[in-house]
């Protein structure tokens, strides 16, 4: 069993996923800000991850604003933290790999892992405080990390190539 970490950066805040692996349940789950997890990528509480991935901004043409630059400040300073550990993954990647097309929005994503990880429960797999689904706490950013997750997970135990 491994340890997958995945970061889902922004310019102030960034959404991350620690789960498991072989059965993708999550171990951990937030959305904090850029400078609560640097430390923490540093410690025994994010940095002990067998494998670490950070979602990479790409170009497509457009303008972008300094959000955009301000999260790839970010992505760089994740990268130094991880002392070389981390891997960069593009979401093109995650969206071909959730949903097989490149052209896949979140709620996409968010739905293709409803439906493979629970499938049928209520709530949209998140259940409620008496009775946490597999989802509970998700929202936002966390929904992107935990798909990045996955994907890496998948890779490192041969699920797909």
């Amino acid at each position: 069993m491994s340890i997958v970490l995945a970061i889902d950066p922004g310019n102030t805040e960034t959404g991350y996923a620690l789960i498991c692996s072989e059965t993708c349940r999550p171990i951990d789950i937030g959305k904090v800000d850029n400078h609560e997890l640097l430390p923490r990528l540093l410690c025994a509480d994010l940095g002990n991850a067998d494998v670490t991935a950070i979602e990479m901004v790409a170009s497509y043409g457009m303008a972008v604003g300094k959000e955009v630059f301000e999260t790839c400040v970010w992505i760089g300073r994740y990268l130094q933290a991880s002392e070389g550990k981390a891997g960069l993954v593009y979401r093109r990647d995650v969206k071909l790999h959730h949903c097989h097309s490149s052209k896949a929005k979140d709620s996409n994503i968010t739905q293709a892992l409803i439906d493979r990880f629970a499938s049928g429960q209520p709530n949209r797999g998140k259940g409620t405080k008496a009775a946490p689904g597999f989802f509970y706490g998700f929202k936002a950013d966390i929904w992107q990390a935990y798909a990045l997750a996955v994907l890496v997970a998948d890779r490192h135990e041969g699920r797909i190539q």
